[in-house]
């Protein structure tokens, strides 16, 4: 955790925030181990009696969240997992969990975000087996696509919803030259991330076939890292004072949290007026996300035929008043946008991603 974003921003408690509608700055507390700027292991508390929370820094990765030990007791073994494995150990394990487990589950996921967010900057050669049509680089072309629809593009400090292991974070923070925040809810993906702006080195697996996996690492270079920094943080709880950010992205994130509806009247609570936020989902509705909540997808019969992207639209339309997000002006869309997932040597998935951006009133 870079000082200079805690200072900042000034964190608050979420769990004060979520339950008692109270502003509790963090404090940072304890450092166990830090650089001149950058802090790798300590703890933010909670100043309100009532509350005590305490948020630990691991790995330069704050973990703020509301539930916090609940948090660390579901997600012990993806922060204490030993992450320096030999390709030839990591083959051996994957092999032994078997498909469906938490550990290939992991590198699965991992796999996908690696090569879309830094395959495009790997030395010549590291790839030339992949023989697919799909070019890395989707999440990128998806955030430049909503940029391209505001008015105002100099807008900080920023904060990138869902970063995944970070390359849109660096990118926003070079597009903007100013402080930029990338959050996500899974560490393995932040660790990677994190790794990138310490050292400047990715390393991800990349799936084969099966659990068949790959181990890549080559170094990356971002002239802008000085402005990003990683944090483990609920985008359904954040934990920010009214209008902290005058920037918000949200790739791909709006159709996989639990209450997407939540997550609107999130946004519109930390981005201050006139600031911007830029969506794009391709309303692919699956667990976590409730039937009950999701917007559009069901009912076809009824509320514009089940069409996500009309419902979502009609959201933010002036009649609905009684709605907590309805300072978000709908201003422009790119209705349809591709975005290729790389699953594995022999599948590609096209998602077919509508694009689109807000604006806070005053």
């Amino acid at each position: 955790m870079r000082r200079a974003h805690f200072e900042a921003l000034k964190p608050v408690c979420p769990r004060c925030r979520s339950q008692e509608n109270v502003l509790a700055p963090l404090n940072l507390s304890d450092v166990t181990r830090e650089n001149s700027d950058f802090i790798f292991e300590g703890l933010l508390t909670c100043p309100n009696q009532q509350c005590g929370n305490e948020y630990p820094i691991i790995d330069g990765i704050p973990i703020i969240v509301p539930n916090i030990r609940e948090f660390l007791k579901n997600n012990f073994q993806a922060i204490t997992v030993k992450t320096n494995f030999s390709p030839l150990i990591e083959s051996v394990l994957g092999d032994a969990m078997g498909p469906g487990a938490e550990y290939n589950n992991t590198r699965h996921h991992i796999s996908s975000y690696g090569w879309d967010h830094y395959s495009d900057l790997a030395p010549a050669g590291e790839f030339e087996d992949e023989n697919h049509a799909a070019k890395p680089g989707s999440a990128i072309n998806c955030m430049e696509a909503g940029l391209s629809l505001l008015s105002n593009k100099t807008q900080a400090p920023i904060l990138d919803v869902g970063c995944a292991l970070g390359r849109t974070s660096f990118e926003l923070a070079k597009k903007h030259d100013d402080l930029c925040l990338g959050i996500d809810i899974n560490f393995s993906k932040l660790r990677i991330a994190q790794r990138v702006l310490q050292e400047g080195i990715v390393s991800f697996p990349l799936k084969k076939l099966g659990v068949a996996y790959e181990q890549h690492e080559y170094p990356v270079n971002f002239s802008h890292k000085h402005h990003v920094d990683f944090w483990l943080c609920n985008a359904l709880v954040l934990p920010f004072t009214n209008s902290t950010f005058k920037l918000t992205s949200l790739l791909n994130v709006l159709d996989v949290v639990p209450a997407p509806k939540i997550l609107l009247t999130s946004i519109n609570n930390i981005l201050s007026p006139g600031g911007y936020a830029v969506f794009s989902t391709p309303y692919d509705w699956s667990p976590p996300v409730a039937m009950d909540s999701w917007i559009g997808g069901k009912k076809v019969h009824q509320d514009f035929n089940g069409d996500s992207a009309r419902i979502v639209k009609s959201l933010f339309s002036t009649e609905q008043q009684a709605s907590q997000f309805n300072k978000l002006k709908f201003i422009g869309e790119i209705e349809h946008h591709p975005w290729f997932v790389r699953v594995h040597k022999r599948r590609v998935v096209n998602y077919d991603t509508h694009v689109f951006v807000c604006e806070k009133l005053e």
